[in-house]
């Protein structure tokens, strides 16, 4: 078997020209794997619609269904930063259904990729920062109750913290929360993850890659989780605009090789969600997403899971 990867085609969803989320990345991310034979068309698993009770195990059913159902208040709309329309409802709930499908194959083949998600700023009973329904938080909470687990460690590499997730997960001892991310980014109000490492602005490769090693065993084995969720995001990289991290290609790699290695060493299955990147050079910034895909792989090899 080679490595899971999750993808569906409506992981893109139409938006207006001008608008500064891209969007089109999830596509492109896919189209980058298959073209350089990263992975092929066939090792691809398609995520289906989850009920929506199943996204109401961590939001609130109001909101759900006003959002849903294309209603929601248009302050609460804006504070998402994302337009409303049908296929973004759509490409919303697919993507929720991608993140529970990766947990799962994790926990079968001890490793699987996501092309999209990481949407770690949805709250409870609202989003925020083009973050709708927390896909990391449901998949968690799906995932404990589908397959059985109940110890659930969120590695969250995104260059903001994941402010949403932690809040979900404050008073819950079987999921630990942490986040290393810039200390002067979004949001301007952070929440308090089970761990929070605050990084300075520019820090590059070797700090970043020094800090998170000081950090990561030592968690594994304290929690010795049944699962790990990695959150990608690659919005750490010198030439992000939403960044202020100054990482590098190969950093972002490395850091991933990392993880991912100090995991499946330890013998903790890992789910991976892409995370955030923003970068007016689309195929600069679907390369570095697709570094998470291409470390996963040598790694599964490694490993032979």
């Amino acid at each position: 078997m080679d490595l899971p990867i999750v993808y569906h085609p409506d992981y893109v969803a139409p938006l207006p020209p001008s608008h500064r989320f891209p969007m089109e990345k999830f596509r492109l991310l896919y189209e980058m794997l298959v073209g350089d034979r990263i992975v092929t068309p066939e090792q691809c698993h398609a995520p289906e619609l989850p009920p929506q009770d199943w996204i109401e195990s961590v939001h609130v059913p109001e909101y759900v269904q006003a959002y849903c159902q294309g209603t929601l208040d248009p302050k609460a709309q804006r504070r998402i930063g994302l337009p409303w329309s049908e296929a973004i409802a759509h490409r919303t709930c697919i993507s929720i259904g991608g993140a529970i499908l990766t947990a799962k194959l994790a926990l079968e083949y001890g490793l699987a990729c996501n092309t999209a998600g990481g949407t770690h700023h949805a709250f409870p009973d609202f989003g925020s920062g083009f973050c709708i329904f927390n896909d990391l938080a449901i998949a968690t909470r799906m995932i404990q109750k589908l397959a059985g687990i109940r110890k659930v460690l969120i590695v969250d590499l995104d260059v903001h913290q994941g402010d949403g997730t932690a809040f979900i997960f404050k008073n819950d001892p079987d999921v630990f929360t942490f986040s290393l991310h810039c200390e002067a980014n979004f949001p301007g109000r952070k929440q308090t993850s089970d761990l929070d490492v605050p990084l300075p602005v520019g820090m590059e490769d070797d700090e970043y890659l020094q800090t998170l090693a000081r950090y990561l065993p030592d968690l594994l084995n304290q929690f010795q989780p049944d699962l790990v969720l990695y959150d990608a995001g690659v919005d750490v990289h010198a030439g992000d605009r939403l960044g202020k991290l100054a990482l590098s290609d190969t950093g972002i790699f490395r850091r991933d090789m990392q993880v991912l290695s100090t995991c499946l060493a330890a013998r903790y299955p890992v789910a991976c969600v892409i995370g955030g990147g923003y970068c007016e050079d689309m195929r600069g910034l679907v390369y570095r997403h697709s570094l998470l895909h291409r470390a996963a792989a040598q790694v599964y090899r490694q490993y032979r899971l």
